[in-house]
């Protein structure tokens, strides 16, 4: 589990491509300072398990799967990536919970300046969006980020200058492709009420309606809660 706080930004060293896979070797520092094989490391939000490691980079194996669902396959050598260490048990947390499991890719739609802020405009996918809430946390590559403001079809986060400088977010442009993962809390609540009643519940949501919603203690215990 991460939190999306980003630790550092590494640089892809190599690209070794198979078939339908690839082995990355990313620069680093800060996460290799007590780094074992089997470690997870997430890089640009994608949880990796480090396979070898040396002085100043780390190797993983980045399967099928991880290519077609993130911007992963998109890397060149000389990319800068943000870099999270698995979260310690006895660590702060600072972000939100992150499980480097990506969701799917959005796309940069604008980048404004508002004074000393940064606002980001993501288009994304339905199946993310929806699942997006104003003032809700969102991942985009690996950052944990609040989310500003949503649409049909995009959401805006503001980024703050600290942000910018400490992860890869500066070097981004419009049409830029960013890996996103939701809120895990908010997937489960729609995979316990089903499609039908988390629209149920957020059409009564949006209308002010106090209608039961079907969620009862005994529907709680039953889904161990």
């Amino acid at each position: 589990m991460f939190t999306g706080i980003v630790e550092e930004v590494g640089t892809i060293a190599s690209i070794r491509k198979g078939a339908h896979s690839c082995v990355l070797t990313v620069r680093a520092q800060t996460v290799l300072e007590d780094v074992h094989v089997g470690d997870s490391i997430a890089t640009n939000g994608v949880c990796l398990t480090v396979t070898s490691f040396s002085g100043n980079t780390f190797s993983a194996d980045v399967m099928h799967e991880t290519l077609n669902r993130s911007s992963l396959g998109g890397l060149r050598v000389g990319s800068p990536v943000n870099l999270e260490r698995a979260m310690a048990a006895d660590g702060r947390f600072g972000g939100h919970i992150v499980s480097g499991h990506i969701d799917g890719v959005g796309t940069i739609a604008s980048i404004t300046e508002d004074d000393n802020a940064v606002w980001y405009t993501i288009k994304a996918p339905a199946d993310i969006v929806r699942l997006i809430v104003e003032k809700g946390s969102i991942a985009i590559d690996g950052i944990s980020l609040t989310v500003a403001s949503v649409s049909a079809d995009s959401f805006s986060v503001s980024i703050i200058p600290h942000t910018c400088a400490q992860t890869n977010l500066a070097t981004k442009r419009v049409g830029d492709v960013v890996n996103l993962e939701n809120d895990c809390i908010g997937k489960y609540v729609e995979r316990l009420l089903g499609e039908s009643g988390f629209i149920e519940l957020k059409q009564q949501a949006a209308s002010g309606s106090s209608a039961s919603s079907g969620i009862t203690k005994d529907f709680l215990i039953r889904n161990g809660f």
